[in-house]
């Protein structure tokens, strides 16, 4: 069974490894962003920033089973609707329903506990398989593009010129 809570500096490390291993490992499966995408995804420090930011406006959410974190995701208060970003689950318990269960939780803790009415969250156009996944959950594309921001490493390091991110929307 999954347990569900706020994430601290503790499971920083566990957190980058597993958001490494799911978008830039090899072994990663569908979830693996590889092939348009070199780098890193995440670091230590990125990671600690978010944890120290006001729990009332962002968060990390951890999902652990047997007293192992498994999967996470950010999410972020933006005063109108809540942010869904940094989404993982270690490739190692995928196609298990860890994912859906994430994504309901973090739903669930902004609607409940923000009290907010939507949540969006942008995805790479190229990963179409993925943003299927989430048409399948309820979230619906907007249209509304992003350029690629080529040349910050922070982003990873782009195989492909034709990258954009698309804003999906889902109400809560």
């Amino acid at each position: 069974m999954l347990q569900f809570r706020v994430g601290t500096p503790r499971d920083r490390d566990r957190i980058v490894e597993i958001v490494e291993a799911a978008y830039r490992g090899d072994s990663a499966g569908w979830t693996t962003e590889a092939d348009i995408l070199g780098g890193q995804r995440t670091d230590a420090r990125e990671v600690d920033e978010l944890l120290a930011r006001d729990p009332e406006r962002s968060r990390i959410l951890v999902a652990e089973r047997d007293g192992s974190v498994v999967a996470c995701c950010h999410t972020e208060n933006r005063g109108d609707h809540a942010y869904f970003g940094m989404f993982a689950v270690d490739p190692a318990a995928q196609a298990g329903g860890i994912g859906r269960a994430v994504i309901a939780e973090a739903e669930r803790r902004a609607r409940e506990e923000w009290g907010l009415a939507e949540q969006r969250m942008t995805v790479i156009t190229a990963r179409s398989d993925l943003i299927a996944w989430y048409e399948r959950r309820g979230y619906a594309r907007t249209g509304i593009l992003t350029p690629f921001p080529y040349g910050d490493e922070r982003f990873g390091l782009p195989r492909r010129d034709d990258l954009a991110f698309e804003e999906l929307r889902k109400a809560l």
